[in-house]
């Protein structure tokens, strides 16, 4: 049995064999892992009303346990400073997260978890990874172990190679 990334892989080297498609059994498989992960893993969130971004919002409010800026989130979180502010807005109407103005520049804000926000977050982040376990329990734990090790080599290459740096 092959998956569809191999599937298109022959495809490639029927209609043209000079190519070098090595990058697609890598880069493919990858792709098509994060879209079939975002939809299964998504489907809890989304019983509590929320979307992975917002869900990574309250995590690293949780995680890192202090105020954060709105321009500090987004550098955790990957996300652009436009996403940001409207994901905390959604957040702050559902009062999940609470924003206080610098005492010296009103420009800036801090956002903090609300009481409710931390309950939620301490509460959806174990379903969360029970759920995300068992996407991955029909592998070895040491296969699991081996995959996590190289994904992580690989994203050490990438962010040296795209200049992106670590928050």
């Amino acid at each position: 049995m092959e998956d569809i990334v191999a599937q298109v892989m022959r495809q490639w080297e029927r209609i043209q064999p000079e190519l070098d498609i090595t990058p697609i059994a890598v880069i493919g498989r990858l792709n098509r892992c994060v879209l079939l992960l975002q939809q299964a893993t998504d489907a809890p969130l989304r019983e509590h009303g929320l979307t992975r971004p917002e869900f990574d919002i309250l995590g690293t409010l949780r995680r890192l346990d202090r105020e954060l800026t709105p321009s500090q989130i987004a550098r955790e979180t990957f996300a652009s400073g436009a996403a940001v502010t409207k994901r905390v807005r959604f957040l702050e109407e559902r009062e999940l997260v609470s924003r206080r103005p610098d005492d010296r520049d009103r420009r800036v804000s801090h956002l903090a978890l609300t009481e409710q926000g931390r309950l939620l977050i301490d509460r959806l982040l174990p379903e969360q990874l029970g759920y995300e376990g068992a996407l991955l329990e029909a592998m070895a734990p040491e296969r699991q172990a081996e995959l996590a090790g190289l994904l992580g080599e690989l994203l050490l290459l990438l962010e040296g190679r795209l200049g992106v740096r670590q928050p």
